[in-house]
């Protein structure tokens, strides 16, 4: 992986000359031309799986692209059709925990957005703050608590380029309504209704799970469920002017009860995720046939 050289912390890690290198390079690795970009959280990159007239690449081929270690993460590009509509699939993502750097974990969206996607599906794995909720649960959010970025952990520190956006992006429209609505106009027609759910999604910085104290004062925040990524991903997405569409899959109860002696693990949540993998390709890909 490289990067761009930096003397101060006022500017971005990567150039636009970066970003670009790595959007032309994949342009000729395939003829398709995502409009619509999907990032696979923990144990979700099935979905990749259902693209068909496939290209997929490795990230350690791609210039300048960050690589993947977590397990769960298959760590590939894939493009390819899904129902017709041209994609381009995360099958895996990198996260702040890795040792990355949050413009380094948010490298991917500059890049599709150079390559002409504007839409951004994330998905993730997480654990369920509202008691409403049930493991399994599939939520759609509708805002977002970043953690990180009230430590000063955003994307959006240090140089500027307005080739991307402007200063000051609006995060109070970030994941778009029409696209909410849809979702849920879909989970009724593919069955999923009874297991969806709408809420906030807050992002901690991980890798360690939530202290019961921790998880109570979450809850007071408002949030619904909590992650360890997608909101930096989502604050570049807008930035850049890209709609966007989230979805959290509930794959743990995080714990809130000192009694309890339930603990989060990632084989619980890998295994909640395989459960319930099938009925989220299912929404994620009537969704993508009506965008």
């Amino acid at each position: 992986m490289e990067a761009a050289s930096s003397s101060t912390s006022s500017r971005c890690r990567y150039s636009y000359e970066e970003y670009k290198e790595t959007a032309d390079w994949l342009l000729a690795q395939t003829k398709q031309r995502p409009k619509v970009a999907i990032i696979c959280g923990s144990g979700l990159g099935g979905l990749a799986d259902l693209l068909v007239d496939k290209t997929v690449l490795k990230y350690e081929t791609i210039p300048h692209f960050p690589t993947s270690t977590v397990p769960g993460h298959a760590g590939q590009l894939v493009f390819g059709k899904l129902d017709g509509r041209e994609c381009v699939c995360m099958q895996g993502r990198v996260h702040f925990y890795e040792g990355y750097d949050i413009h380094t974990v948010t490298y991917p969206v500059r890049v599709f957005s150079l390559l002409g996607v504007k839409t951004l599906i994330v998905t993730n794995a997480a654990g369920g703050l509202n008691d409403s909720y049930n493991v399994g649960d599939i939520m759609l959010i509708k805002d977002h608590i970043n953690l990180p970025g009230f430590a000063g952990q955003t994307p959006l520190c240090g140089h500027n380029d307005e080739r991307f956006g402007e200063r000051f992006s609006c995060m109070s429209d970030a994941y778009d309504r029409e696209l909410r609505d849809l979702a849920k106009q879909a989970a009724k027609e593919q069955g999923c209704g009874g297991f969806l759910q709408e809420g906030v999604y807050c992002m901690v910085a991980g890798p360690s799970y939530e202290t019961i104290a921790e998880g109570r004062l979450l809850q007071k925040l408002g949030a619904d469920s909590v992650g360890m990524s997608t909101v930096p991903e989502v604050v570049v997405a807008r930035h850049c002017g890209l709609r966007v569409l989230g979805l959290s899959l509930v794959t743990n109860k995080v714990v809130v009860d000192y009694d309890s002696v339930q603990k989060a693990n990632h084989t619980e949540v890998l295994k909640t995720t395989k459960s319930r993998t099938e009925d989220l390709q299912r929404l994620v890909r009537y969704l993508v046939s009506k965008i």
